[in-house]
């Protein structure tokens, strides 16, 4: 049997994932847009005291500073219209700025204009206003969320605001420069794991050396991130580990190895994330599906958000 990218995605297939996450942005999707501008600021709002300032340091928000302090100036309706705009896809000029910014810009561009709204200086949800009964409940479930999950809605929900021609939204060139220093390197252990590929990527990603992260992957290899589709060759998977992965920290803690057909290797490791947007005491449990080819590269790594932490111990029960 030779391995084709979509065959990789099914290695541990019974690995319990978060699908509340899609659920739930889904519910959102079908909300009007005063109910999804209203429930958006609701949730940051409330989320404002996990999420940390050093998130705002970390994510370049030199790229959207010209179109915040845009809106900044602009009369209040016109700043209630341009967000409306974004969440309609409306043809405008910000909104075709907005989708050529990468996630985090995305994020970190809606959380700003929260702590403004907040703030008075950006036009507020008006005092007293109460969400209708289907954004409630999306509010509810949001709620109920663990902390990465609800990281994960928001990622979903901004990615998709804005206005992106069918052709294609070309992302800004300097999303995808390299930071310039890389992390403090520290060596991993993986309590069942010794495979030099495996420790070595998780050793490379936090260094924030994605180049050679990139390296340990087959010049076919491909990369899935949560709820997406695979991230195929070099040049694409460094290109969003540039853009996603810096400022992360992952936290690898148990993993389980086995032989698979035509001199494949399939691994699986589960642990945890810390991410920028929250204080080191959030850890996004997630898993890693790795297949490895017969050279020891990888073929393909899928990346799982976890329904439960429960997860995290099932690897001797789970495969």
């Amino acid at each position: 049997m030779s391995f084709t990218i979509e065959s990789a995605r099914s290695i541990f297939p019974d690995t319990q994932v978060a699908d509340a996450v899609p659920a739930t942005v889904e519910s959102f999707n079908q909300l009007s847009a005063e109910d999804q501008l209203a429930l958006l600021w609701f949730a940051y709002t409330e989320m404002g005291v996990t999420i940390t300032p050093a998130a705002m340091q970390v994510v370049n928000m030199v790229f959207a500073e010209k179109t915040l302090t845009q809106i900044k100036q602009m009369p209040d309706l016109e700043q209630t219209q341009v967000m409306c705009d974004l969440v309609n896809h409306t043809d405008t000029d910000i909104c075709r700025t907005y989708s050529s910014f990468g996630t985090n810009v995305k994020l970190g561009f809606w959380y700003q204009l929260s702590e403004w709204m907040k703030e008075g200086i950006v036009a507020p949800i008006p005092e007293g206003y109460k969400l209708s009964a289907n954004a409630s409940s999306v509010l509810q479930a949001i709620r109920q969320l663990e902390g990465g999950q609800q990281l994960a809605v928001l990622q979903d929900i901004v990615i998709n605001m804005g206005y992106a021609p069918t052709v294609g939204t070309q992302k800004v060139k300097e999303l995808v420069v390299p930071p310039k220093d890389l992390a403090p390197r520290t060596k991993v252990s993986i309590e069942g794991i010794d495979n030099f590929t495996v420790l070595s990527y998780m050793e490379n990603m936090n260094a924030f050396d994605f180049e050679a992260a990139v390296a340990l992957f087959a010049e076919d290899g491909a990369l899935q991130p949560p709820f997406q589709e695979p991230i195929v060759g070099h040049e694409s998977i460094v290109r969003y580990m540039r853009e996603e992965c810096y400022g992360l920290k992952l936290i690898p803690e148990r993993g389980v190895s086995e032989p698979a057909e035509g001199g494949f290797t399939q691994i699986k490791v589960t642990g945890k994330v810390q991410t920028p947007w929250f204080s080191d005491s959030v850890g996004i449990n997630l898993a890693w599906r790795f297949l490895l080819d017969s050279q020891g590269k990888i073929f393909f790594v899928g990346i799982d958000l976890l329904a439960s932490p429960q997860e995290l111990l099932n690897l001797g029960l789970v495969r």
